[in-house]
């Protein structure tokens, strides 16, 4: 499974390689921006994909919640999850907190263990939400279920029923093996007669249209199809 990848912003060098170096430690590949200006750099405006920020609040120039407000008005970036990492420790500094999109708020001193288990319950809360709002996801690759809209890196892909029918039992049980008769069940009308080639074929256009993503749509030989992740 692919590692989620967390930007850790603060301007406390230290502090900062303890998080990168625990973090990576712990599984997840872990990036460091020192400045809010630096880690809107590294966003760019939605163009690499982070699945966490870990935000300091009081540094010099843009601070942490007038960064978290600037990626939540932006609509690449408003989903990404956030957890605030300062020494403010009032009730009041931590609605202001929540008030900017926060996910979480982390009081300083603490534990690399506090942080990691708060990471691990922002995340799995995050996918939860996407499933129950019927989104599905890989990184920039986003099924909106109710629209039936699909976008690759913010862009629309147009999608025939069927190409749509497959992608959606991909993507919906990522990292798990979709034989081929689940294929011709899941994504072909009830009644109509097709073949493993249809499947076969079907995915080769599928794959045509999902540029960079299309590798990830793997063959198992003898079995069916799988979306690594």
């Amino acid at each position: 499974m692919e590692k989620k990848k967390i930007l850790v912003v603060d301007d406390e060098h230290d502090l900062v390689d303890v998080l990168q170096y625990n973090l990576n430690m712990a599984g997840f590949q872990a990036e460091a921006a020192f400045s809010a200006e630096r880690a809107l750099e590294m966003i760019g405006d939605g163009k690499t994909h982070y699945d966490l920020l870990l935000l300091d609040v009081m540094m010099p120039g843009l601070s942490g919640f007038e960064l978290a407000e600037h990626l939540k008005y932006n609509i690449k970036t408003k989903n990404i999850p956030i957890i605030f990492l300062t020494a403010k420790d009032s009730v009041e500094d931590a609605l202001q907190g929540f008030s900017h999109g926060a996910d979480d708020y982390i009081r300083k001193p603490f534990s690399i263990r506090e942080v990691v288990a708060r990471i691990n319950a922002v995340l799995t809360r995050a996918k939860t939400e996407e499933q129950e709002e019927g989104v599905l996801r890989y990184e920039d690759l986003v099924m909106d279920l109710e629209k039936k809209h699909v976008t690759a890196d913010g862009q629309e892909v147009q999608l025939t029923r069927t190409e749509y029918e497959l992608l959606k039992l991909l993507l919906g049980h990522q990292g798990e093996v979709q034989t081929r008769q689940q294929l011709l069940e899941g994504a072909w009308p009830e009644g109509v007669i097709v073949t493993d080639r249809a499947v076969d074929v079907n995915i080769t256009r599928l794959r045509k249209k999902l540029n960079g993503y299309a590798q990830h749509i793997v063959s198992k030989h003898g079995f069916g199809y799988v979306f690594k992740v």
